[in-house]
């Protein structure tokens, strides 16, 4: 098998794992920090033994996630060396600086707060105690933002110059301005947002319907992450809307793929399915909106949007002759699916969210549909997923584009085997630890009881 492929699919798969769990561990700890200053302002005094006692019951899932993420992490940036050295070797004055960034300031406030987070309940001051909840917040989104500075020049680079076949940085502000990052940052805050929020709304339907003693603490609990969870999905929509318009300007190819828009079209329209034939660069049969995709684009329904051929004969054009069309099917059926899945928890949201502000006896009465959510728990997880696959596959043939393809980037002396090898290995590690944190995460929630009657309620 081609050593490049597979250095790719283990790539996707270490990355793909450990985004299962920066989207949560993003949301919840903005939530914890709303949470917790709820609790240190709220003058209603019967609520607020209950409301620690959720902060302890949601803080101890974030951390069974947190250790996930970062024990996952690690692993992304031994790839650089071990499987992408010829990158490492052209892009290491550039991508070394924000991953040297976080480590030394993100990082540094996750790591160092949590702990005092954790085990300063009762002994800090309690709004110190706050404070250290919400650095634990700045330091994690933080954290995302210098990993999106390294991944945004990847996608559009700006800020450098080549020396001796190697790119230097010019321009430190470029780099951390640049208008990719910001389209990012944006769509990846409010996709944690809206993936910690659906999390925590299918574990407060699940103990409002099994948990009797509960039950009221939770209810006033959906309240408050329904508007959560409300706020990030659509904050992902719209976020998400204004990147892709961007992409017209700075990634025309990732964005006609995403259409499966072979051929120049004014007005372009948006294809609701498509049987894609990649080889003939055509789409045997397809259901279109017309107009629909320059809509989506330009905010009318009239705009020419390039086809993928004729972009394909200008980066012939440009950068030689090669093949420069990415995955089309993949792209195409990625976007719908991101799509279907934002429509579906964003549904769900307005759904259980209203009925748990104004039609509470609804929930009580249709209470056993409320346990059966914890099925739709995959939505937010293959939505980020597809994001990500959009993301990077989108670039391809390129790993920094226009300047280096990913051909290109794989260490030399590798082998086949030896990349099998260790793909087969952290599957299955991975696979381990996946199962583990999801019993020790059931466990926390199954013991765990809020009982405002007799005030008692414990958590692990």
């Amino acid at each position: 098998m081609d050593i490049v492929l597979l250095s790719r699919w283990q790539f996707a798969i270490t990355t793909i794992y450990h985004f299962l769990f920066v989207p949560v561990t993003l949301g919840l700890t903005l939530f914890l920090a709303l949470l917790e200053t709820c609790y240190v302002t709220t003058k209603r005094a019967h609520w607020k033994e209950p409301c620690r006692k959720l902060l302890k019951f949601f803080g101890a899932i974030f951390l069974v996630n947190f250790a996930m993420g970062v024990v996952t992490g690690i692993v992304q940036e031994f790839h650089f060396g071990m499987n992408w050295s010829e990158y490492s070797r052209f892009m290491g004055d550039i991508f070394g600086a924000p991953l040297a960034l976080e480590a030394l300031t993100a990082f540094f406030l996750e790591s160092t707060f949590i702990g005092i987070w954790v085990f300063g309940w009762d002994k800090l001051p309690e709004k110190l105690h706050c404070a250290c909840i919400w650095l634990v917040a700045i330091g994690s989104n933080l954290s995302a933002f210098w990993i999106l500075v390294a991944n945004s020049f990847m996608q559009h680079p700006v800020g450098y110059a080549i020396e001796n076949g190697r790119a230097i940085m010019t321009d430190f502000m470029a780099l951390i301005t640049n208008p990719y990052v910001i389209g990012e940052m944006s769509h990846t805050l409010f996709s944690g947002i809206a993936t910690a929020g659906f999390v925590l709304l299918i574990i407060c339907c699940w103990k409002y319907a099994v948990d009797d003693a509960s039950r009221e603490v939770f209810l006033q609990a959906l309240k408050a992450v329904s508007i959560y969870l409300i706020i990030g999905i659509m904050g992902a929509m719209g976020t998400g809307h204004v990147h892709t318009q961007y992409l017209a300007e700075a990634q025309p190819m990732k964005l006609s793929s995403m259409e499966a828009l072979w051929e120049t079209e004014d007005p372009a329209p948006f294809a609701i399915v498509a049987d894609i034939n990649q080889e003939k660069r055509q789409n045997d049969t397809e259901i279109t909106i017309p107009g629909m995709f320059s809509f989506m684009l330009y905010n009318k329904p009239e705009g020419a949007v390039q086809g993928i051929n004729q972009l394909q004969a200008a980066a012939e054009q440009q950068y030689g002759a090669g093949n420069y069309i990415p995955d089309v099917t993949g792209l195409f059926w990625c976007f719908r699916m991101m799509i279907a899945c934002g429509g579906a928890i964003a549904g769900l949201a307005f759904l259980i969210g209203g009925l748990a502000w104004v039609k509470q006896d609804w929930l009580l009465k249709y209470k056993y549909l409320l346990a059966l959510t914890p099925f739709l728990l995959p939505l937010p997880f293959l939505a980020n997923s597809a994001g990500w696959f959009i993301a990077e596959a989108g670039r391809q043939p390129w790993i920094v584009v226009g300047l280096q393809k990913t051909a290109d980037a794989v260490s030399p002396n590798l082998t086949p085997g030896e990349v099998f090898i260790t793909m087969s290995g952290f599957t299955i590690v991975y696979l381990i630890l996946a199962i583990i944190a999801f019993y020790v995460i059931c466990r926390i929630i199954h013991q765990t009881t809020i009982d405002t009657a007799n005030d008692e309620g414990r958590a692990l």
